[in-house]
């Protein structure tokens, strides 16, 4: 039986791509395009400081001999045009190479590896009582519109954003743990306290793996305060924007035919409301938790949280380059791969993302 041209031109075609799939591929290859973009406005950013990072490394007296810092400039390739830089740098990163410390001459990715766990840990905490109760408190808001609870809801969401959080950090420092004592003080756990076994560097997680309730506790008590210092702003954020989208929703013709329909009012707010006002929410909790995890500077300092934030300030005030462009990189990659998690959630929540 002869086959048609019609059925070879078929037989020709490059099989399609499941949509979802597709969708993957091209934020991957965002997201590869956007790591290479961030190693270059790191390194440029940070060569073009108007400071002398070898006076910096070697001090007033080191620094006024010119033999040793034509030397140490050599040692650290700062004689090369910026372009021979630059390519090395590159040439290290895709070698998992960001260099040592300046100043403590410890690799920047193993101090980077044992301070992040930190700031993860810390991060996940805020990020998690910032959705549960922004969400909560701005769809109840939406819902009771113009009431005071809705008043006394946004003006508490805009006292979150105005605070000072190195001023609530204090405050709530002094009063929790100096005066009433209900939860843990500076650091990650008490110094009495040995840490568990490293398996994750999350002491909470790794201390449940170890089977040491003792430590558990103990980091969890360490681990609240600072959660909710860090959580305060995103939860007014949080609380503000998700009102506003939820308030955009209502008005939808399809949430007035649920209600015409006679779905229990519980349906028409968490499966049509809500749902709803999902992926936009999604946007904002992404970017927070980005910018939870890149470091909160203040939070760690004032609870001596040894994070990535207190390493990032370590580095800046003593200008150690390799520490300041590893920072911005981690950070950069971090940013990039939370977005790239939203735009996967937006293709599971909302089928029409991944179709365009």
């Amino acid at each position: 039986m002869s086959v048609s041209a019609t059925d070879q031109q078929k037989n020709l075609r490059p099989p399609k791509i499941h949509p979802l799939l597709r969708f993957i591929l091209v934020r991957i290859g965002i997201s590869i395009l956007l790591i290479w973009g961030v190693t270059v406005v790191t390194f440029l950013m940070t060569n073009l400081v108007p400071t002398d990072p070898v006076a910096a490394i070697l001090g007033d007296r080191a620094a006024a001999d010119p033999e040793i810092v034509a030397q140490t400039r050599e040692r650290l390739g700062l004689d090369q045009p910026l372009i021979v830089q630059y390519f090395t740098y590159l040439g290290n990163l895709l070698q998992g190479d960001l260099g040592v410390s300046n100043q403590t001459r410890v690799p920047v990715l193993e101090s980077i590896g044992q301070v992040f766990p930190a700031s993860i840990e810390l991060g996940i905490g805020a990020i998690l009582l910032s959705v549960i109760i922004g969400l909560l408190l701005g769809l109840l808001s939406a819902l009771k519109q113009n009431t005071i609870v809705d008043h006394a809801i946004r003006t508490l969401s805009l006292i979150g954003i105005s605070a000072p959080t190195f001023w609530i950090a204090a405050v709530g420092y002094f009063v929790f743990f100096f005066k009433l004592r209900v939860v843990g003080g500076a650091g990650r756990l008490d110094p009495w306290m040995t840490p568990p076994p490293r398996v994750t560097g999350l002491y909470t997680v790794d201390s449940l793996l170890a089977g040491q309730m003792a430590t558990f506790t103990n980091a969890l008590g360490h681990l609240i305060l600072p959660s909710c210092v860090l959580a305060l702003f995103t939860i007014g954020l949080l609380t503000r924007f998700s009102r506003s989208s939820v308030l955009d929703i209502i008005k939808l013709d399809y949430v007035t035919a649920a209600r015409a329909k006679g779905l229990a009012p519980r349906t028409v707010v968490f499966k049509y409301i809500f749902r709803g006002a999902l992926v936009p929410i999604i946007t904002v909790v992404g970017l927070a938790f980005g910018s939870l995890l890149s470091g909160a500077v203040l939070t760690e300092t004032v609870f001596a949280w040894n994070g990535l934030g207190q390493y990032a300030y370590r580095g800046a005030t003593t200008l150690d380059l390799p520490v300041i462009m590893g920072v911005g990189l981690v950070i950069g990659i971090v940013y990039i791969i939370v977005n790239f998690v939203v735009d996967l959630i937006y293709g599971f929540v909302d089928p029409r993302v991944r179709v365009r």
